[in-house]
C-alpha cells in the first residue's frame, strides 16, 4: 500500500528550481524525500519572483490573499506585505510559498509589458502657509486615474501614482485579533504597527505611502485619509460614540487624553478640533506638508442621507466605496458639501508660482481664473439675513424683493384642470445633475462687485440687478424669433421660486434678467452690483463631477447614447446591480448640490448673533452671488424646457420641485407624454438620457392618488415631492 507524497519532478525554467506532482511512494521513499525537502527548505532562500509578479500570479489564478494565507497558515496581512515588497516570508513558509509561485508560473505565463508612456503632472513651486486653515477650507489634490478593468471595480491608481502614494489615497484602519490592519484600495492590506494615535499619524505619513497627487499643477497633493472603525477607535483611545455633550459640540473636549497625547508629540488640530473629520498636522517645513485627516464613521462622519449604510460596511467594502469616490471625485475632505467646495479650490488654486525674477526666485502670485486667496465682500442685496452688512437694520425688519436677492429653486404646484383629471396617471421626470449642468458655462465674478446706477443691462456681465419684471407676460413669449401664445395660468413664472408673477422691482441674478430679454421683453434696471472681472470658474468642477457621474452610471449599466426605450429599461433597478456603487452615485450627486449650497453657508451655532461675522465669511469661496447665478440658470433651464413642451404639445406641468416636473399623462411612462417627432427629441425640450441636463423617470402615480392626497393634506400640496413612491407623511410645508 503506497502513501501519497510530492515527488515527481518537472522542469521550470522561470525559477530554475524543481516543481513536483503528486504520486504514490513507499515508506522508505518518503524518508528519502523528507530529507530532500529539508534541503529544498534551505535553498528556498533564493530570490522569489518580484512582488508585482507574486500578486499577478495570485490574481491570475483567481486566488484571494485570504486563501493563500490559509494554505500557508499565515495572516492575510503578511501575504499583502509579501506582494507589496515590504517583507519576505521566512522558513518554513518561504519554501511553501515558493512552491506555490512555481506552480502558478507554470500555468500562467506573464503578459508582454505595455509600452505606453506614463504621463506625469508638472510640479510647480508654491509657498505653503505655515498652518493649515479650517478643515473645510484646505485645498485637495488629484489621484491619477487609470481605466477600470471591469465595471464596478475601483480603478487601481497605484500604477500611475508616484512611489510616495503607491498605496492609494486612503485606508480603512481596523483591528481584528489584537492586530491592526489598514485596508487600502485595490485589495491591499497593510500591517499597522502603531499603538497610539500619534504613532498612527507618523505611520500614515511615512511607511503607509498614502495620499494622492494634485489636481492642478499649482495645487497641493491630497493628505492621507485614515478611516477608523469602531475597533480602531478603541485601540487608539477614542470613544466609539460621542457623548451627548460631545455630539452637540461636534468634537472631543480639549482635555481628552488622546488630544493630550497629540500635543505632547507636537501635533496640532485645526480650529474645528477633533471631530468626525479631524485634521492633525505640524507646521509646514518649506513646501512639505505634514498633515493627516481622520474620518470616524461611528461619529456620523458619513451622513446617512448621502452615504446610505456605508458606515456599517466591512473594511474591505468600505475602502472600495470610498476609494471609488476618491479616484473619480477627490479624497473626501469632510461632508459631501465640504468636498464639493474643496474640489472648486483644488481645480482653481488661489495662487501659483510666478516666473523667475532677475535673481531667479519665484514668488506667489494670483492664479488667473481663481477666486484669489482673500475673501471679497458681497453686495448688500446678496447678503443673507444676519450678515454684518445688515447690522444697522431694525431687529425684526423683513426685507422684501426690492431689498434682497432671492434666487431659489422651484417649489410650485397648481390644481389639475378638468382635462388633466380625465387622464389616468401623473408622471414625474427629473433633470440629471441639474445644478451641475447649470454650473457648466456659467460666467461668474472673480472679484468684488461694483455698484452702478441706471445701468444698461448686459447679459454677459455677472451680478445682481434691481429691475421690474412685472410686465413680462408668461402667456405671450418669443420662442426663437416667433411670438407664441400660451396659457400663462398653467405655467409658473420663471422669475420667482413659488411661480408667482412679480409685483414690482426686485433683485435678480444676471441669468434671470437675460431670460426676460430672451422671452422678448425690454428691461430697464434701476441699479446693479456687477462684477467686471469674471470667468467660467465652475467649468472644470462640472466636468470632473460629470465624468464621475457618467462613469458610475456606466458601471451600473446605464450608458450614454441609449435610445429612450433602452434608457428607461436600463434604469429599471439600476441601483440594485451594485449597492456600493449606488452609494457612490448618491455621494457624487450630493457633492454637486452641497458644493453649490456651501457657497452661501449660514452660521451654525457657536454663540453667533445677528450682525456678527461667522467663520465661513473668511473663505474666498463664500460667494452667495455664484450660488444665486447657478440656481437661477437651473430654474431658467427648467422653465425654458416647459415652455417648449407647452408650445409643441399643449401639455403643462402640474407641479415642479427643484429639478422634478410632474405631468398628467394617459400612460405611466415618460414616453406617453414626451414627444419624439421622427424618433428625435423635441428641440430645446425635455430629453430622456443619462447625461447631465437630460431627464430620467422619477416616478408615476395615479390621478386618483393625487386627488386623494390633496383632499387629505390640502390643495397646495406639491405632488412633485411625493411622486417617486407616493408616500406622504407630512403637509407640504417644507418639513
Amino acid at each position: 500500500m503506497r502513501n501519497p507524497c510530492d515527488i515527481h519532478e518537472c522542469s521550470n525554467e522561470r525559477f530554475g528550481r524543481v516543481a513536483y506532482e503528486v504520486i504514490f511512494l513507499s515508506h522508505e521513499e518518503q524518508l528519502l524525500f523528507s530529507a530532500v525537502d529539508a534541503l529544498l527548505e534551505q535553498i528556498a532562500q533564493d530570490p522569489l519572483p518580484p512582488p508585482a509578479e507574486r500578486k499577478r500570479l495570485r490574481e491570475a489564478a483567481g486566488l484571494s490573499q485570504d486563501q493563500v494565507a490559509k494554505a500557508l497558515k499565515s495572516r492575510r496581512e503578511s501575504v499583502g506585505n509579501w506582494e507589496a515588497g515590504r517583507s519576505e516570508p521566512r522558513p518554513p513558509k518561504r519554501a511553501a510559498y515558493a512552491r506555490l509561485l512555481e506552480g502558478l508560473a507554470a500555468r500562467f505565463a506573464p503578459e508582454e509589458p505595455a509600452s505606453e508612456p506614463v504621463e506625469t503632472q508638472p510640479v510647480a513651486t508654491q509657498p505653503v502657509a505655515s498652518e493649515p486653515v479650517a478643515a473645510d477650507a484646505l485645498p485637495a489634490a488629484r489621484e491619477s486615474e487609470a481605466p477600470a478593468a471591469e465595471p464596478g471595480q475601483v480603478r487601481n491608481a497605484r500604477a500611475s501614482q508616484s512611489p510616495r502614494y503607491e498605496h492609494g489615497p486612503l485606508a480603512v484602519v481596523d483591528v481584528e485579533g489584537g492586530e491592526a490592519s489598514a485596508y487600502c484600495v485595490g485589495g491591499l492590506v497593510l500591517d499597522v504597527p502603531a499603538k497610539s494615535l500619534p504613532a498612527l499619524v507618523e505611520w500614515a505619513l511615512g511607511d503607509a505611502r498614502l495620499g494622492a497627487e494634485r489636481l492642478h499643477p499649482s495645487g497641493q497633493d491630497a493628505d492621507p485619509l485614515l478611516v477608523l472603525t469602531e475597533a480602531a477607535c478603541e485601540r487608539f483611545g477614542l470613544p466609539v460614540r460621542l457623548s451627548r455633550e460631545e455630539g452637540l459640540a461636534g468634537r472631543l473636549p480639549e482635555d481628552h487624553k488622546v488630544i493630550k497625547q497629540l500635543v505632547r508629540a507636537d501635533w496640532k488640530l485645526t480650529r474645528r478640533g477633533f471631530g468626525p473629520w479631524a485634521r492633525i498636522y505640524r507646521p509646514a517645513q518649506g513646501s512639505r506638508r505634514s498633515c493627516v485627516q481622520l474620518c470616524v464613521p461611528g461619529w456620523n462622519a458619513l451622513d446617512a442621507r448621502h452615504w446610505n449604510g456605508a458606515s456599517q460596511l466591512p473594511p474591505a467594502e468600505l475602502v472600495r466605496l470610498l476609494g471609488t469616490y476618491a479616484s473619480r471625485v477627490m479624497t473626501p475632505r469632510g461632508s459631501t458639501a465640504v468636498t464639493g467646495l474643496e474640489l472648486m479650490t483644488s481645480l482653481h488654486p488661489p495662487t501659483r508660482a510666478s516666473a523667475p525674477d532677475a535673481d531667479g526666485r519665484r514668488h506667489r502670485e494670483r492664479n488667473p481664473g481663481s477666486l484669489g486667496s482673500e475673501p471679497v465682500e458681497c453686495a448688500p442685496c446678496e447678503a443673507p439675513d444676519g450678515h454684518p452688512l445688515l447690522a444697522d437694520l431694525p431687529r425684526f425688519h423683513q426685507r422684501g424683493p426690492a431689498e434682497m436677492l432671492f434666487e431659489e429653486a422651484y417649489d410650485w404646484a397648481r390644481p389639475l384642470t378638468d382635462d388633466e383629471c380625465l387622464k389616468r396617471h401623473l408622471v414625474g421626470i427629473d433633470v440629471n445633475l441639474a445644478f451641475g449642468a447649470a454650473a457648466n458655462g456659467a460666467v461668474v465674478g472673480l472679484e468684488a462687485p461694483v455698484h452702478v446706477k441706471s445701468p444698461a443691462f448686459d447679459p454677459a456681465l455677472p451680478g445682481s440687478w434691481l429691475v421690474d419684471l412685472s410686465h413680462v407676460d408668461p402667456s405671450h413669449v418669443m420662442i426663437g424669433k416667433q411670438w407664441r401664445r400660451l396659457d400663462g395660468d398653467l405655467l409658473p413664472s420663471p422669475f420667482t421660486p413659488k411661480g408667482d408673477r412679480p409685483e414690482g422691482p426686485a433683485w435678480y441674478a444676471t441669468p434671470t434678467v437675460a431670460y426676460a430679454v430672451e422671452l422678448g421683453y425690454e428691461v430697464a434696471p434701476a441699479e446693479a452690483w456687477v462684477r467686471p472681472v469674471n470667468g467660467r470658474y465652475l467649468d472644470g468642477w462640472y466636468k470632473r463631477l460629470r465624468d464621475a457621474y457618467l462613469a458610475t452610471m456606466a458601471d451600473l449599466g446605464v450608458d450614454e447614447g441609449l435610445t429612450p426605450d433602452a434608457f428607461l429599461a436600463a434604469m429599471e433597478g439600476y441601483r440594485d446591480r451594485d449597492p456600493q456603487l449606488a452609494v457612490v452615485l448618491s455621494a457624487i450627486k450630493a457633492t454637486v448640490k452641497g458644493g453649490i449650497g456651501k457657497l452661501r453657508e449660514r452660521p451654525r451655532g457657536g454663540g453667533w448673533r445677528p450682525g456678527r461675522p461667522w467663520p465661513a465669511l473668511s473663505r474666498p469661496t463664500w460667494r452667495p452671488d455664484i450660488r444665486a447665478a447657478v440656481i437661477s440658470r437651473a430654474r431658467i433651464n427648467m422653465h425654458r424646457k416647459m415652455v417648449r413642451l407647452a408650445a409643441a404639445t399643449g401639455q403643462y406641468p402640474v407641479a415642479v420641485l427643484s429639478d422634478c416636473a410632474v405631468y398628467a399623462s394617459d400612460g405611466p411612462s415618460p414616453l406617453d407624454f414626451l414627444p419624439y417627432p421622427g424618433g428625435k427629441p423635441l428641440p430645446g425640450g425635455f430629453r430622456l438620457g443619462v447625461s447631465p441636463g437630460m431627464v430620467k423617470h422619477e416616478g408615476s402615480q395615479t390621478t386618483l392618488w393625487a386627488e386623494g392626497v390633496r383632499e387629505e393634506y390640502g390643495p397646495e400640496l406639491n405632488l412633485a415631492r411625493y411622486i417617486k413612491d407616493g408616500a406622504v407623511t407630512a403637509k407640504d410645508d417644507g418639513e
